[in-house]
């Protein structure tokens, strides 16, 4: 695992890691955009800004590699971070995305669901597998308790070699700065 310069990582301190990864080595660099703001782990984004899809950018090792990638968005703290029954809730399931890293080129297997927290702070997450050919991946039917280790351990994904999170709360209860 790469560590910020700080000396700790945020997807540690933000329990990103433990909630619904294990610890990883980085390999690739993933950048997400709402609009025209780049996420930065822990960053705070209103609703509105989430309804459309965010632009995705993906940066492996080596492009010219034969490799595709998998997108997968979570909310560990569904439907309350006090009560996550739902934990993890699908948001979105993109899957052999080519190594040039264009996401539109791959297979959505699960749509962009925006997120609507109704109580409390929640932990959005992207992660993201790379794998040498492409896998045929079903849609599993629903969005809630979705595990991403268990899907990774199902479809031989191994560890993440990217993710990023942004933390999410209802609009009427926004107290962030002005953007």
């Amino acid at each position: 695992m790469s560590v910020p310069r700080n000396g700790r990582d945020s997807l540690v301190l933000g329990e990103v890691i433990g909630d619904v990864m294990d610890p990883f080595i980085r390999f690739a660099t993933l950048k997400v955009f709402y609009g025209s703001r780049e996420l930065i782990n822990a960053c705070e984004i209103r609703p509105s800004l989430t309804v459309n899809p965010p632009a995705i950018e993906i940066q492996g090792n080596d492009p010219m590699s034969v490799y595709y990638y998998t997108l997968v968005m979570v909310d560990p703290d569904a439907p309350s971070p006090g009560n996550p029954t739902e934990r993890e809730y699908l948001h979105w399931l993109v899957t052999n995305i080519p190594a040039t890293g264009n996401i539109n080129a791959g297979q959505e297997i699960v749509a962009y669901e925006s997120p609507r927290p109704s109580l409390g702070i929640h932990r959005y997450v992207f992660v993201l597998f790379r794998h040498m050919e492409m896998k045929s991946i079903s849609h599993p039917g629903w969005r809630q308790n979705f595990y991403t280790r268990e899907f990774a351990e199902r479809y031989d994904l191994r560890m993440p070699v990217a993710a990023s999170y942004f933390t999410c709360q209802r609009e009427s209860n926004y107290r962030g700065r002005r953007r």
